[in-house]
């Protein structure tokens, strides 16, 4: 991994350079904006250790020479006294200090990324009540981390064998602190003198490239408010190549202004006219698909209730409920003198004590 390439700055770029592309990665995959995304928190956990190295004049400069805070392997851990040097003044920046000399001499290399499965990713889907309960396919818009093609996940890429520039083609790399001078294993080509593999310059060695992508998510019939709709490997790419999270997305259904939900039954209340409670009557009543044809009896009771076989509620085996319609009288707001002669007419011609049974 080379920490310019994570950070995407070229090796001659200025502190100034250096924090200004950790801030844009930063406010791109920090864990606190990417919430229980693991594919993004070990990105940034990258990014956090170049910008720690690169952003450190002491510390690049040891990074430039040596490229030990890039060492993952266990060969190139193993550090050798080579004795003493005192043809050079231990003076400046080659003098050091004991502390340094230790960190460099007993720190153990940083693990590598193991390979781990890419997070899962949550979204919500609102939808209005006619469209969770028809169904179908519904776009989302989601901001994923996807596998970088040019390295296939691994964050590096195979190239033409050719000698290591770091060491020369020795394999090994020789550094001095003070007097004393030390070697290692070349971590650029592992101790071997030879590059086959060069950092990814497409994902900047991460393996990975954030995707804005719109997924179209299949709906069941009948969907409730807070169901989850499972996609596979529609999560985040996974570290180290490995496979994709899953994407879950929750649907959140608008409530209606009419319509009530039981099962797979809807119910609605109607309002009626007296003279069509009375007389009966045909009248149009909304439908989850346009609109139904009741026929309201004569002598309709308000409160009564009709049910419309299979205009309910599709469901995922191709059955439907049912619509049940309660009926409710509604007297005209106001009332003429003629309309009122005719109801006291109505009332002489029909003076059933209609309160009898509360007495019973």
């Amino acid at each position: 991994m080379d920490f310019y390439i994570v950070l995407g700055v070229a090796r001659e770029a200025t502190l100034a350079d250096v924090k200004r592309a950790y801030r844009r990665l930063a406010r791109r995959y920090h864990p606190d904006i990417n919430p229980g995304d693991d594919t993004a928190a070990a990105v940034f956990r990258r990014v956090a250790e170049a910008y720690e190295i690169l952003s450190d004049p002491g510390r690049r400069r040891q990074y430039d020479a040596t490229g030990a805070a890039q060492d993952f392997s266990p060969a190139s851990a193993s550090i050798e006294f080579e004795g003493f040097d005192f043809t050079t003044m231990a003076e400046g920046r080659e003098a050091g200090t004991f502390s340094e000399l230790f960190a460099e001499v007993f720190q153990p290399p940083p693990s590598p990324e193991e390979p781990r499965p890419g997070a899962e990713l949550h979204v919500e889907l609102p939808l209005t009540f006619q469209q969770a309960m028809r169904g179908g396919e519904f776009p989302v818009s989601v901001l994923r981390q996807e596998r970088c093609a040019d390295c296939d996940g691994s964050g590096m890429r195979r190239r033409a064998d050719a000698r290591c520039a770091r060491c020369q083609g020795t394999g090994t790399v020789r550094w001095a602190r003070g007097h004393m001078v030390f070697s290692k294993n070349c971590v650029g080509c592992g101790g071997t003198g030879r590059l086959r593999q060069q950092p990814c310059a497409s994902c900047g060695a991460l393996g990975v490239h954030p995707r804005s992508e719109t997924i179209l998510v299949t709906v069941a019939p009948g969907a409730t408010d807070g169901q989850a709709v499972r996609v596979p490997r529609k999560g985040h790419a996974g570290v180290g190549g490995a496979g994709y999270g899953d994407l879950f997305v929750r649907i959140r259904v608008a409530p209606h202004r009419g319509f009530r939900r039981d099962g797979l039954d809807l119910h609605l209340t109607v309002p009626i006219a007296v003279h069509e409670a009375a007389l009966g009557a045909r009248i149009d009543v909304p439908a989850l698909e346009g609109t139904a044809r009741l026929r309201v009896p004569a002598g309709t009771q308000s409160g009564q209730h009709f049910r419309l076989r299979g205009r309910g509620i599709p469901s995922a085996s191709g059955e439907s409920g049912d619509l049940v319609v309660e009926v409710t009288l509604v007297l005209p707001p106001a009332l003429d003198e003629r309309s009122k002669s005719l109801l006291e007419e109505f009332g002489r011609l029909n003076n059933a004590d209609v309160r009898k049974d509360l007495f019973a």
